[in-house]
């Protein structure tokens, strides 16, 4: 049963890609690890993960001229990785972005793993352009990323997404059981106002300052606010007895687009992925503290094909914001265009291409044969099972 470690923590951008891969892996028979970070995101959407281990590294993010603290904690996390390959070691190691990323892939090529690297967005992050040039394959959610990247091989495939994702064309938009699961009512129109992992506070209180112009429209919002400021959204739309279903956090992400009739969103490469796969138009606002501003160019992409609308958060006034919303919303016909302009953003194999494109890779070194794109391992599937979680701290 070969061994694929997945480093995916940190965000959910570079986490629920990671899950995807490893539910494609582990029907393939694989045995898979899940490298995350100690950081609540990560802690909290692992926990619906079947049949993979959950390993916690000491990681903490380069932000806040914290440098003392990082590079104690990537040293941690290099003897944590160690000590998990010594173990068993593994056939490969996908990393998938992000400041958990780097010591998997270093300690992985010193044990002898073949090492791949997925970038989701536009503008690779700056652990992906350190990590190309030593991984066997580099794959890219968008193709524009592929010049950023100094890769010996890299391959266009789109952001995988988690099964749960896949598009039923029979269903319909919004889903009335996904509406019914949330609490929320069959006949109104839906706005999912959704910030992200990181990027929530700053879309909250924009939201919030528009709220007084639109409290006389007759819709419902799914409000997902992040822990910090769930009290207050909540207390706001109360006050103004609007219809709205408030939650901190909600993993089931897919009964969220599902029941939308549109969405206020962050232009995470991960939420864009989502948001294509089950067709919901969406007004993009990009989080303006993302890296090298990679939100706004991956929003851009979107709307250049007419698959979503680009609104600034800077600049942003109550009766900008109000105005975006209700256009949104209440133009039908914009609506159907930009679920037509959606598909084209799907890419429904981009998980299973990237999982059989490392057991290619893997398969062709233990039979110590040239690799040819026509050959596909088989693996019988192992027996589903409960993940087990385990937190590494070095001392």
């Amino acid at each position: 049963m070969p061994f694929i470690a997945i480093a995916c923590g940190g965000t959910g951008g570079h986490l629920f890609p990671g899950l995807a891969v490893a539910e494609q892996l582990t029907e393939r028979g694989c045995a898979v690890a899940l490298l995350i970070s100690p950081k609540d995101v990560d802690q909290q959407a692992v926990k619906s993960a079947r049949g993979v281990d959950i390993l916690t590294l000491p990681s903490v993010a380069l932000q806040n001229r914290n440098y003392f603290s990082f590079a104690a904690s990537f040293l941690k996390s290099l003897l944590a990785v160690q000590k998990i390959f010594r173990r068993r070691k593994p056939d490969a190691v996908l990393a998938m972005g992000g400041f958990i990323s780097a010591p998997p892939v270093w300690v992985g090529k010193d044990f002898g793993a073949k090492t791949f690297l997925h970038e989701s967005n536009t503008v690779p992050g700056r652990a992906n352009r350190l990590l190309a040039r030593y991984v066997d394959e580099a794959f890219v959610g968008f193709p524009e990323a592929a010049a950023r990247l100094k890769a010996r091989k890299i391959t266009p495939t789109g952001t995988p997404v988690r099964f749960r994702f896949s598009p039923d064309a029979r269903r319909q938009i919004p889903d009335p059981a996904c509406l019914a699961a949330l609490g929320l009512e069959p006949d109104f129109p839906t706005v999912l106002v959704v910030g992200g992992s990181q990027g929530a506070r700053g879309l909250n209180e924009m939201i919030l300052s528009a709220l007084p112009l639109l409290a006389g429209k007759n819709w419902q919002w799914l409000h997902l606010t992040g822990v910090k400021d769930f009290e207050k959204v909540k207390a706001a739309y109360a006050a103004r007895g609007l219809r709205a279903v408030v939650k901190p956090f909600l993993a089931e992400m897919d009964l969220a687009l599902g029941a939308a009739t549109a969405a206020v969103s962050r232009a995470g490469a991960s939420s864009l992925a989502e948001l294509a796969a089950l067709r919901l138009p969406a007004l993009l606002v990009p989080f303006p503290a993302a890296a090298d501003n990679h939100q706004f160019y991956n929003a851009r992409a979107f709307e250049a094909t007419g698959a979503a609308r680009l609104f600034e958060q800077k600049g942003a006034t109550p009766e900008k914001v109000a105005a975006a919303v209700v256009e949104l919303i209440e133009n039908r016909d914009a609506l159907f265009q930009m679920r037509m302009a959606l598909a084209q953003w799907h890419t429904p194999k981009a998980a299973e291409q990237i999982a059989e494109n490392i057991l290619r890779v893997c398969w062709s070194s233990r039979l110590s044969l040239p690799i040819k794109d026509g050959l596909k391992p088989e693996f019988r599937p192992s027996r589903s099972r409960q993940p087990e979680q385990e937190h590494f701290s070095i001392a």
